[in-house]
């Protein structure tokens, strides 16, 4: 069956450096993709409908405003009516607009309702599991693999519920994981292309590498980590972790090539064109998002120059400065976010759903014969997903350090800059739905265990059997326990008892 196509292609021993006392493990190049691109765009795009579908079914429930709705889409909607955020007494507008203006898209095209605002979530959601299907399937070069970390993600439930609501942390996670996609195809052109070139290299192109052409994939990413951070700052991990690993990425393609001085080359070729693609144009994609607010009469803070004349370098634009003072505070008012929550959680009870948050719990319902009905909508990730996230990050060091994994190393990447940044400040106040730009990372980190479990093509038939079977088993396990708590996840009626089956804590209340 063409799904079923060898996960790593196996690479050309390298002769270890003869200078080195302890040699460093074999470096595992990129495999080649498999040969059944047609097969595989027909099963991705099924699996992005499928979790589409899911997404938008009942969404419209409950039509109130739930948990930080009550920010994102009545702003959405100020956008749409003034073109921007209307600068309210208690000035709590503190993200920047991109988000608000893809909810504001929903809200165009269905009205002011929660299937309005709520949409722009449920497409994102797809988008994501699209996106991290074909990303895994480049980085493992299986099909099969691709589709299980894109059917992992589907099955989130913390996904699932983060596609369904209108905040802003789907659209982060969409921006981020399609921007490390783009930067990664980026990754694989420039080896291409230097491999290539080795083959009619002189030797003063030996000495300084060669003109490497266009990198469209890498501007693409450019605008996508803009993006992300124009939607919540802490995109801005992403971007600058990437972006160093994107050199790394040229330095290794050069040094494969022969060149005498692969770092030299990798900057003196690579440094220039990052610098516009991964500083200069993300940086200009935020402030474009930000044309309303310059735009804007009466928006958060855009005359505070204005009022305050008397300001350093008064040689830059009024404008400017006001958003720089407007960006200050917001920073101060992330930074000092201290103020308790009942459902704030830290970083560490994130891997095992230490505290989900309760979305929707309306009080006094009954049925016809007046026994208690609950309707609860949990933000909870699914258990027996979430709980191989920490296991996976162990494994996935392993892979580094012992197999210099480069697949390990993107969702090693992500995973620090998405989860691990978070223990920078721990007196601030948080929240599980943060985590959300790190979630398909995790996955991939999960989906690489798998491929270990289903074992390497050289291994014997009874052994990949074997490993299938354990696999398979593995996602069936996680796919039940997703539709187990798809009635707390949805609102769905239960009654009392049925409740109490799916709170396994008493953090979970």
């Amino acid at each position: 069956m063409a799904v079923l196509t060898p996960e790593r292609a196996e690479s050309a021993p390298e002769d270890p450096a003869p200078h080195r006392r302890f040699p460093l493990p074999r470096r595992q190049h990129a495999p080649a993709l498999p040969g059944d691109r047609r097969l595989a765009a027909v099963l991705t795009t099924l699996l992005g409908l499928a979790t589409l579908v899911t997404r938008l079914w009942d969404i419209r429930y409950p039509a109130d405003l739930v948990f930080d709705e009550a920010y994102y889409p009545p702003e959405a909607q100020e956008i749409l009516e003034l073109g921007y955020e209307y600068n309210r007494g208690y000035t709590f507008i503190v993200h920047p607009p991109l988000g608000k203006l893809l909810i504001a898209a929903g809200e165009h095209l269905f009205g002011y309702n929660s299937f309005g605002w709520r949409f722009p979530s449920a497409v994102a959601g797809a988008v994501a599991v699209v996106v991290l299907t074909r990303l895994t399937r480049r980085l493992t070069g299986s099909t099969l693999l691709g589709l299980v970390a894109g059917l992992l993600l589907a099955l989130d439930a913390f996904s699932f519920s983060l596609g369904r609501i209108g905040l802003l942390d789907v659209f982060l996670q969409t921006f981020v994981v399609s921007a490390v996609a783009c930067l990664v195809v980026d990754r694989d052109r420039v080896r291409q292309r230097v491999r290539e070139g080795s083959d009619r290299m002189t030797d003063r192109m030996t000495r300084h590498g060669f003109r490497l052409g266009p990198r469209g994939w890498r501007l693409a990413a450019g605008v996508l980590f803009g993006s992300a951070c124009a939607v919540k700052w802490s995109g801005v991990y992403f971007l600058a972790l990437f972006a160093l690993l994107s050199l790394w990425w040229d330095r290794a393609a050069w040094r494969d090539a022969g060149v005498t001085r692969p770092t030299a080359v990798a900057l003196r070729r690579g440094l220039p064109g990052a610098a516009w693609a991964l500083g200069a144009l993300p940086v200009l994609t935020y402030l474009a998002t930000f044309t309303g607010w310059f735009r804007g009469e009466n928006a958060q803070g855009r005359h505070w120059a204005d009022q305050h004349p008397d300001t350093a370098f008064p040689f830059v634009p009024g404008a400017l400065r006001s958003l720089w003072h407007m960006h200050g505070e917001w920073l101060t008012f992330h930074n000092g976010l201290s103020t308790p929550h009942p459902w704030e959680s830290g970083p560490w009870s994130w891997l095992v759903d230490g505290r989900p948050i309760l979305l929707w719990n309306p009080q006094d319902l009954t049925d016809a014969d007046g026994e208690q009905v609950v309707r609860y909508i949990l933000m909870l990730g699914t258990p027996t997903l979430w709980w191989l996230f920490a296991p996976a990050m162990l494994w996935l060091l392993w892979r580094v350090l012992a197999r210099r994994d480069q697949a390990a190393v993107v969702a090693a990447g992500g995973i620090a800059a998405g989860w691990l940044t978070w223990f920078v400040n721990l007196d601030r106040t948080m929240f599980i739905f943060y985590m959300a730009p790190a979630v398909p990372f995790f996955v991939l980190a999960v989906t690489l265990v798998l491929q270990d479990v289903l074992g390497r093509p050289r291994d014997s038939a009874l052994r990949r059997q074997v490993g299938l079977g354990v696999v398979s088993l593995y996602l069936a396990v996680v796919a039940m326990t997703f539709v187990f708590f798809y009635p707390v996840l949805t609102g769905h009626p239960l009654s009392h008892g049925e409740w109490l089956q799916r709170m396994w804590f008493p953090s979970w209340f």
